[in-house]
């Protein structure tokens, strides 16, 4: 039977939040016991709103297996029955919640958006997080709190005046296919990097003063959208740099040569130290109310 007569269909715009080591990935495992996603718990939490037409979110940006979110997006449709009013975005923020089965997951805010709305496409920023630990000699040297939150190197420094010089080489315009890993079904591997910073992190809250060898740095990468992998790819070459193995000058070098299976490119800094800290939408940002219970709204 087709959607109950008279029924409003209404789609919202949800930014979500979790910690990415038990997950598959953010995207949904279909058919499997074993690997599940982000996207699997969100969706059998969004049965119990009963909509009419089952609920499938369409996630903003896809993350790997271990890669954490501070702030990812999807767009979702929910069709209550004849006569029942759409949720308002708190209500169904809460009840998503309220029915989400895995701790490690929680919807952050919901918003109204136009019915032709799209998560991916309309998606004008997204923010990349990688954390780094220096002077990490041994496994047990780093906190169980930070732990898969951060790439802990055994050097005891970086030179991070040479990482931001070696990071200016890949602000702009380019074809990025020298940092990008196979199985991307993308047409064109030219993106335009806003932003690639490197800073020292004020410090952990989960490490003892006793442990003040260690030094925590931060990565961030802004774009409108990204390759398969490229921020990882990015980030173990300016690791390489910090470490002293390539000069920054080689990094221009290695994004002209477009060639993936370079000697120096093919590394991959783990997955568990990236965070996506941010999705945008042009003048609406997570704490924006713009489009709250507004059918009409616009969305720019």
């Amino acid at each position: 039977m087709g959607p109950a007569a008279g029924s409003v269909r209404a789609r919202y715009l949800v930014y979500f939040q979790y910690l990415g080591t038990e997950f598959n990935g953010v995207a949904a495992i279909r058919g499997s016991q074993r690997a599940i996603g982000v996207q699997n718990y969100l969706e059998e939490a969004a049965k119990r709103l009963n909509s009419v037409v089952p609920v499938k979110f369409t996630i903003s940006s896809r993350t790997d297996a271990g890669v954490h979110a501070l702030s990812n997006a999807a767009h979702l449709d929910v069709q209550r029955r004849s006569g029942q009013p759409p949720f308002s975005p708190e209500v169904l923020a809460e009840a998503l919640n309220a029915h989400l089965r895995h701790p490690a997951i929680r919807v952050l805010q919901a918003f109204r958006v136009p019915i032709d709305f799209h998560a991916r496409h309309a998606a004008t920023s997204r923010t990349y997080l990688y954390r780094l630990a220096t002077g990490c000699h041994r496994p047990d040297q780093l906190s169980v709190f930070e732990r898969n939150r951060c790439w802990a190197l055994r050097a005891g420094c970086l030179d991070v005046e040479a990482m931001q010089e070696a990071a200016q080489h890949l602000l702009g315009t380019h074809d990025f296919s020298a940092f990008q890993s196979a199985g991307s079904p993308v047409t064109s591997s030219v993106r335009t990097l806003r932003r690639a910073s490197v800073s020292p992190d004020l410090g952990s809250p989960f490490v003892l003063p006793q442990e003040n060898r260690l030094q925590f740095w931060n990565l961030e990468f802004e774009s409108q959208s990204f390759l398969y992998r490229q921020v990882r790819r990015m980030t173990a070459v300016l690791v390489a740099v910090g470490l002293g193995a390539l000069m920054p000058a080689q990094v221009k070098v290695i994004l002209e040569s477009r060639d993936p299976l370079g000697r120096h490119q093919t590394r991959v800094a783990p997955a568990h130290g990236l965070f996506l800290k941010s999705v945008q939408y042009g003048s609406l940002a997570p704490a924006s109310c713009a489009l709250q219970d507004s059918p009409h709204g616009r969305h720019r």
